[in-house]
Parts: structure tokens; C-alpha cells; sequence
């Protein structure tokens, strides 16, 4: 693997790690009301068109960073937009593990 190669999948790993403190923060606390729906959207509107682009470009780094990416900002967008409800069995299912 090349230099440029190991920049890739550096800036990938660290992209793709910045939603994941977001992620368990809403799923310990229970709360989203603090999370942005419409930065969320955007964000994985942008983290789709990255996810072409790289498979248009068969550029490895930019496709997994960004499916990945695109994964937790889908999850993140899905417990701002639903109840309560479903956070509360989230956080009784981690609670039993």
C-alpha cells in the first residue's frame, strides 16, 4: 500500500469515527433533542453523493469511509425522528448485554 493509499484510509478511519461519540451519547441519555435534523440530513445527503463519487471513481478509501459514515448518520437521523419509544427499548436491549 501506497503513502497516498495510507493517507486515505487515515482520513477515512477518522471521518468515519467522529459520529460514532454522537451515536452512544443518544443511545445512553435517551435524548436528541440537542441533534439537528436538518444537519443530519444534509450531512448524509452529501455522505451519498461521497459514496458515488468514489464508486464511480473506484476509490476504496472514500467508498467504505463514507458507506460507514452514511450508516451512522442514517441511525443517528432515524432516533431524532422517531419516539421515545424506540430509544428506551434501545437502551433496555444495551442494558442486558
Amino acid at each position: 500500500m501506497d503513502t497516498i493509499s495510507i493517507l486515505g484510509f487515515t482520513a477515512a478511519l477518522f471521518t468515519t469515527l467522529c459520529n460514532i461519540p454522537q451515536l452512544v451519547k443518544i443511545i445512553r441519555t435517551r435524548k436528541t433533542q440537542d441533534v439537528s435534523a436538518l444537519t443530519y440530513c444534509v450531512l448524509l445527503a452529501g455522505l451519498i453523493l461521497w459514496t458515488i463519487y468514489g464508486i464511480l471513481k473506484t476509490d476504496w478509501p472514500v467508498i467504505i469511509a463514507n458507506a460507514i459514515s452514511a450508516t451512522i448518520a442514517t441511525t443517528v437521523l432515524f432516533l431524532k425522528l422517531t419516539s421515545k419509544k424506540t430509544l428506551e427499548k434501545i437502551h433496555e436491549k444495551t442494558q442486558k448485554d
